[in-house]
Formats: structure tokens, sequence, C-alpha cells
């Protein structure tokens, strides 16, 4: 009996050995995994908190462009009686357009967009320098509501007037020109003009820029 004993403990001790191995091996590697999965968790919340920006985290500040992009603007004349001047109607504005850029036929385009706007388009040519960046419409303080109601149609356009006394408005356009704005968002002739913040008196501008050289339209 004692050696049949000891035969069947000889005989069942390896057998625990490898099941105790195997179960070693398999806690071991449940360790390892729950490890590995709790890393790529907390890698997936860190990335997800700076994807979004919860809390502001990985958000990069954007400046935020002056009104008329630093260039002061006129504000709007009252008539006799102080009411706001209101936006032209399309058809009483000449505008002359000139491609500031080095894209051939630019100009062209733009010209018969605001042709098709119902706009005065007397002139289509070039300008002096093919590296202006940002659209710039020029006019005189004569044409200040003309000029407020050619920029509602622009997203990005520099409004600056110059010293000329007629009623021309200059489209320079620049490379940062995509398209002009969606018709729904320009608002209708008649229409109170709304200042350019920062807007100054034309009447205080003194030290204007020269206009550039034009046939006047008045």
């Amino acid at each position: 009996m004692r050696m049949q004993r000891q035969r069947d403990w000889g005989m069942t001790k390896p057998n625990d050995e490898r099941a105790m191995r195997r179960r070693y091996v398999s806690r071991r590697r449940h360790v390892v995994l729950s490890f590995v999965v709790m890393i790529l968790v907390a890698a997936l919340v860190v990335s997800g908190v700076f994807y979004f920006h919860i809390g502001g985290a990985g958000a990069q500040k954007t400046s935020v462009a002056a009104p008329n992009y630093g260039v002061t603007a006129p504000c709007a004349p009252e008539d006799s009686n102080g009411n706001t001047s209101k936006y032209a109607t399309n058809s009483d504005v000449t505008i002359r357009v000139l491609n500031g850029t080095a894209s051939s036929g630019f100009a062209k385009a733009v010209g018969e967009a605001l042709q098709n706007r119902g706009f005065t388009v007397s002139e289509i040519s070039n300008y002096s320098s093919t590296s202006v960046e940002r659209t710039i419409i020029y006019f005189g303080r004569n044409a200040i509501a003309q000029g407020y109601t050619v920029n509602s149609n622009f997203k990005d356009a520099i409004m600056v007037m110059d010293d000329r006394t007629d009623k021309l408005v200059d489209v320079v356009l620049g490379s940062s020109f995509k398209n002009l704005r969606s018709k729904r968002y320009v608002p209708t002739s008649g229409a109170d003009i709304v200042d350019i913040k920062g807007c100054k008196s034309a009447s205080s501008m003194t030290d204007l820029p020269k206009a550039i050289s034009h046939t006047a339209v008045n």
C-alpha cells in the first residue's frame, strides 16, 4: 500500500507542477495584458482631451483680426436730419476692378461676378503690383456709402478712403480673395449702413493717401 501511494505521488507530482506553471503563466499574461489595456485606455483619454480641446487643453490661440485689418475707416456720414446713410443701389455704384495678383484672368472673373450683381463695372485691368495679399477697396469722401456697399459683398477686404473727390470705387484684388459673400448675407439697398468698428468721422481724417490715377466718375 505504501509503495502504491509513493508510485501515485511520483506520477501526479510532475502533472501538478505543469498545471501550476500553466496557471502562473496564464496569470502573468493576464496581468501584462491588463496593464497594456490600461495604458492604451489612458492614452486614448488623454489624446481625446487634447483633440476635443476639453477644458481648453491643446487649443491654439488664434489671433483676431483688427477691425478693417487695422486700417482706419470712415464712418458712414449722416444726412442733415441725423439719419444714417443707406447702402446704395448696386447699379448706382461704378467700380473699376484691378488685378493685384499674378493670376491671369482674375479681375475679369470677379468683374463679371460684380456685374451679375448689378454693379456698373467701368474697367477691368491690372494693378501696378502683383503681390497684393488682401483685397483693398479704394473710395473718396464723396462715395463712402458706395464704398460700404461694395465692401458688403466681400468677406475680407480692406476699406481705404483716399483723396479722390469723385465717386469711382476701385477694387484691387488680393491673393486672399476666394469668393464674394453669399447674396443672402449682403444687406439690401436702402438698409442702414453698419459702420466698421473703430471708424472715424470722415472730416477728421486728414493726410489721405493719393488716389490711383483714374477717369473721374460723378
